[in-house]
């Protein structure tokens, strides 16, 4: 059976000053902040999402915010990650006691503290990245957490896990045009993160990164939430004159792709960006471009 439709709670006195930021500066699923490729947004989308802003001024008037601040604990980078490509800096990014979403960028090894509103729940993503290999912030599904659900103490923890959560947050805002009962702080997200305890699709279960969350959001926008949509995005095969592997991807769920010798490999191809890393080299393809990078 479907989840019935939203799977939202009854509105609460969400600040309107995070709208500010969402509307205006939001991450779209698989960019990053600051990011001129390997997309952009488009025009419209602002004027949408500017107008949106107006409507939620309109509708809120309390400003008066409860802050505390936190340690951001980030998880574990996969070993695999690590010794092909060293430990990754982190873009961190999550919402300010104003309702203005930030960024920071931090160093391996470095720590941070930032202070969020406690009256709603709001998200925390941590994209990995690596400079020194031309691999910018949005190439590698980030971590997440949602507060306040992943706090410990006075920590936040981010998991590989929670990653999902918060960009399905945030595509939720983007694609609200005015419905503030409908806003992603509304939304039922332990309801939601039930479903991947076995009540979904084996594949989706072990790696949630295969569904397009920007269009389940659009769509549970524009209708309603139904967790029929959480299945894998459709993929095409792909041959590439490369190096058998194993070749790991950009999701922190996916298994290594191992080849033949000998034999052309084949690749599962997305939509947008898809990246694989190997001993060999780096593997990028978008649409029918695509270039290897050998070591």
């Amino acid at each position: 059976m479907p989840c019935p439709a939203w799977c939202f709670l009854a509105p609460d006195r969400t600040p309107n000053k995070f709208f500010k930021h969402t509307l205006a500066n939001i991450c779209i699923f698989g960019q990053a902040p600051r990011m001129c490729a390997p997309y952009i947004y488009m025009k419209t989308s602002l004027f949408r999402l500017t107008v949106l802003f107006v409507i939620v001024v309109q509708f809120f008037s309390c400003d008066d915010l409860s802050v505390s601040s936190y340690k951001v604990e980030l998880p574990k980078t996969l070993e695999y990650w690590v010794s092909l490509l060293g430990e990754p800096n982190w873009c961190v990014e999550w919402v300010d006691p104003g309702g203005w979403k930030q960024v920071k960028d931090i160093k391996p090894g470095e720590d941070l503290k930032i202070e969020i509103p406690v009256t709603w729940t709001n998200p925390i993503t941590a994209w990995p990245y690596w400079p020194e290999h031309n691999l910018i912030p949005g190439l590698f599904k980030p971590a997440g957490a949602l507060f306040p659900f992943d706090v410990n103490g006075n920590s936040l923890c981010l998991t590989w896990e929670a990653g999902p959560d918060t960009v399905f947050y945030w595509e939720l805002a983007l694609a609200n045009e005015g419905d503030y009962s409908r806003i992603p702080a509304n939304f039922d997200w332990p309801r939601f993160r039930e479903l991947f305890d076995g009540l979904l699709g084996e594949a989706v279960c072990e790696d949630p990164w295969l569904v397009n969350w920007r269009s389940v959001a659009e769509r549970t926008v524009s209708s309603n939430f139904d967790r029929r949509r959480l299945v894998p995005e459709a993929v095409e095969l792909k041959p590439f004159p490369v190096p058998a592997g194993p070749w790991y991807g950009s999701s922190p769920f996916a298994g290594p792709l191992i080849f033949e010798e000998g034999k052309q490999p084949v690749f599962p191809v997305r939509s947008g960006f898809n990246v694989w890393i190997s001993a060999e080299g780096i593997l990028r393809v978008n649409g029918n471009a695509w270039v290897f990078y050998g070591n």
